[in-house]
């Protein structure tokens, strides 16, 4: 372990190799976590299921169109699986589901960071959209909450398993491991983020998804796009300081999700959360270190 100072400086003759790997991360990283592989898996299981589901133009919530939209979102927890077993040792597969489980590994000013910072972000996003002319939004969604709380139940149960856990089974709790070993912590959050982004692409030509309204190509697409990118900086961070915590990616995914529901934006506030969290990333990285994003070495896994 380094102390901060050391752990960030920079010099001429390391300047090059910043995007390198931190020396005290573990060879172990290696053994289990082949990000490649894990790529061209999720991706190729993805894809041979939404392509159909485009060209037949079904709807992805409906029949037969969800047992595709449903399959192809299992390329990436599957991958994931698959590879897990495939290829790592013992002591990996059990400290891959320990991380998935234990909430002990999440301390409480990390659980507040991971609850709160999305629905902060996206509140101020909505505060200067209508400070800049955006309309007041009648917020339906938590207007339905309020009047039967009870529905909230099955809603954040569907949201958590068709999203937040099946993707971070595979993002960040398979894949960020193996590029960490190759790269820094913040060199492998931009990999990372913009393969994410790529995997939703075909998600904005099925009709009724989130990202079909959005549109293709333009201001909102860009702004998801980009915003992905952006926020596997603040993932990792995350990530990194709480055990590689896949619980702590869970939760965060869905708070971000959950929030993005309940605080709706007009045509400026939209395109701003993006914008608040690269300013957020920008004093992460400069605070922690691109190195690791943490104030020491990364966390290993417990054998």
């Amino acid at each position: 372990m380094t102390d901060d100072t050391a752990s960030n400086e920079t010099t001429p003759e390391t300047a090059a190799a910043s995007i390198a790997a931190p020396e005290e991360i573990d060879s172990e990283f290696l053994e289990y976590s082949n990000p490649w592989q894990f790529f061209a898996i999720a991706f190729g299981v993805s894809y041979l299921f939404w392509i159909p589901l485009i060209v037949l133009e079904y709807e992805p919530f409906a029949m037969p169109g969800v047992l595709l939209f449903a399959a192809g979102g299992l390329g990436v927890p599957g991958a994931a699986i698959c590879l897990l077993f495939r290829a790592a040792e013992k002591k990996h597969r059990r400290d891959y589901w320990r991380r998935l489980v234990d909430v002990r590994r999440i301390g409480l000013r990390w659980y507040a960071v991971i609850f709160l910072l999305v629905p902060v972000l996206n509140g101020l996003a909505l505060l200067l959209g209508v400070l800049a002319g955006d309309t007041v939004p009648a917020f339906e969604r938590a207007a339905e909450f309020a009047v039967d709380p009870v529905s909230i139940i099955p809603y954040v149960v569907f949201m958590v398993f068709f999203g937040p856990l099946p993707e971070e089974l595979g993002w960040r709790g398979y894949a960020l491991d193996g590029l960490q070993a190759r790269w820094n912590a913040l060199g492998a959050s931009l990999i990372l983020g913009f393969v994410w982004a790529v995997w939703h692409v075909p998600l904005f030509f099925m009709q009724g998804t989130y990202q079909a309204g959005l549109g293709v190509l333009s201001l909102p697409f860009l702004e998801f796009m980009v915003g992905a990118v952006i926020i596997s900086i603040l993932y990792t961070w995350i990530y990194n300081n709480t055990g590689r915590s896949i619980l702590g990616a869970v939760l965060f995914h869905f708070s971000g999700n959950f929030s993005g529901e309940l605080v709706p934006h007009g045509a400026i506030g939209e395109l701003l959360p993006a914008a608040l969290a690269l300013l957020v990333a920008i004093v992460v990285v400069v605070v922690y270190g691109p190195k690791t994003l943490t104030r020491r070495s990364i966390a290993q896994s417990s054998s």
